[in-house]
């Protein structure tokens, strides 16, 4: 098996215009990566990797799909095998990704991290083990040092109202010079249908908030007041995890009733879960709008499919998927609602089926308005799609229906402090696509336009449409 690698510093850009946008306009710009999974912990604590396992394939639930796909055991992939182990049968699959994103992620975060331009397979596994754990171990591979090493100028983690946000404050004491904000994701808080978690988090959300909640606007109240301790601490964007949108008609009883119905262990209808939903998610994106934050929609996700290794290993293993439920009326609705009340603030929604793409890009655009660019996002291409088709096929629909030059562009979406390659990957193929069709004549041939487009895209849009907190100097 040949171990020469197929990266080259013309990777994915298949014309001259393409290299010159890609090194003049792209390739140098900061990253701002306003969604992303990394521990608040790990960077508080400027966390030193034992080896490239713990930083690699532990919680990397992409990787364990291709493990399990490959028929590897799961004492390798979430089971009591040592890292090393872990290792070699990542390595065994590797050969086997081809054309699987993984495969160039792969390849990309060894030789942007690491410099090690060889391919990983069962040959090489022991060598590449051996450098990499050995260079995490040096300072300059601290998670710290990581996040500058790629250029990384803003972070937002994904947090519970109910954290207290302590790494958060320790960070912001530490005067880190990359801007790491918290970002409000109260899944729990809307999810009411888990009866057993739900209550459990209630219970939480007292201690929190301080607020003893005996009712559903007691209920709101705590959620508020964790709202503004969010924003105190730097806070100005929000997500939902969302199987589909929720905007039925309900009542102020009805809530009520469902809410305490909830608490006194009564299982709910179907119907009183939709309502229930439909109102808690527009009072949450009534908050955000009161504080001009930026509210993300993730949407279309079917979690915790395969209910033996659920029992098993429990939730966030990889047993999740993309589903197919009607969303148009719901969002129409729902953004309808908030537009109507001028309670709709800057939003960005992701869609996870690609059947939905258009629908998406073309419901949103309803609701822009002025003085602000943009303010309805067709987001990035997200999980399953975020591979080179994806991407390719999300600037297709956003250019088709919007005004790519106001795309705020990519984000990792991870918990790997190895994953911020997937920004370079996706400058790569903003890059070729634009240089191709300069080069048809399809574009001005004019590369100062084009490329500060790019630059826009790529760092400049998203720099200007979150409202950072006032006393942010450091971007």
């Amino acid at each position: 098996m040949s171990n020469k690698t197929f990266l080259t510093d013309d990777f994915l850009l298949y014309s001259p215009t393409a290299k010159q946008l890609y090194n003049d306009y792209a390739k140098y710009q900061p990253i701002i990566d306003y969604h992303c999974h990394l521990s608040p912990k790990d960077i508080a604590e400027d966390r030193q990797f034992e080896n490239i396992t713990q930083i690699w394939i532990e919680g990397d639930h992409y990787k364990w799909r291709a493990m399990r796909a490959y028929g590897i055991e799961e004492k390798y992939i979430t089971g009591n095998a040592s890292d090393y182990e872990k290792f070699q049968k990542w390595a065994e699959t590797v050969p086997n990704a081809l054309r699987n994103p993984l495969y160039h992620w792969t390849h990309l975060e060894l030789k942007n991290y690491f410099g090690i331009d060889k391919l990983l397979n069962p040959d090489t596994a022991e060598e590449i083990y051996i450098e990499a754990s050995a260079l995490l171990q040096k300072p300059e591979f601290s998670v710290k040092n990581l996040l500058r090493k790629m250029n990384v100028q803003m972070i937002g983690t994904t947090d519970d109202p109910i954290d207290d946000l302590d790494y958060h404050r320790e960070i912001q004491n530490q005067e880190f010079d990359i801007l790491v904000l918290p970002s409000f994701r109260p899944d729990k808080a809307v999810n009411i249908e888990k009866k057993k978690e739900f209550n459990s988090w209630v219970v939480d959300l007292e201690k929190a908030s301080k607020i003893k909640i005996n009712d559903y606007h007691d209920f709101i109240n705590a959620v508020k007041k964790r709202h503004d301790f969010f924003h105190e601490m730097g806070c100005r964007i929000s997500d939902h995890g969302m199987e589909t949108f929720y905007a039925e008609e309900y009542s102020d009883e009805e809530i009520v009733a469902i809410f305490n119905k909830t608490r006194n262990n009564i299982d709910l209808l179907l119907p009183e879960i939709a309502k229930f939903k439909s109102a808690l998610l527009f009072e949450l994106a009534l908050m955000d709008n009161e504080k001009g934050w930026t509210q993300q929609f993730h949407v279309g996700a079917i979690r915790n499919n395969n209910s033996k290794m659920l029992e098993k290993i429990g939730t966030d293993q990889g047993y999740d998927s993309i589903g197919d439920l009607n969303n148009a009326e719901k969002m129409s609705k729902f953004f309808d609602k908030l537009n109507s009340c001028n309670g709709l603030t800057k939003t960005i929604v992701y869609n996870l089926n690609p059947s939905d793409n258009e629908m998406f890009a073309a419901m949103i655009a309803n609701f822009n308005e002025g003085p602000i660019k943009g303010k309805m996002q067709y987001g990035a291409a997200w999980w399953f799609l975020d591979q080179k088709d994806g991407i390719q096929k999300q600037l297709d629909v956003l250019s088709n229906f919007g005004l790519l030059p106001l795309f705020i562009g990519m984000l990792t979406d991870s918990r790997s402090f190895l994953s911020f390659p997937r920004h370079d990957y996706f400058r790569r193929i903003l890059c070729n696509i634009l240089g191709e069709e300069m080069e048809k004549g399809e574009l001005p041939n004019d590369i100062n336009f084009i490329g500060n487009t790019i630059s826009n895209i790529c760092y400049k849009n998203a720099l200007t449409y979150f409202t950072l907190p006032n006393y942010v100097n450091k971007i």
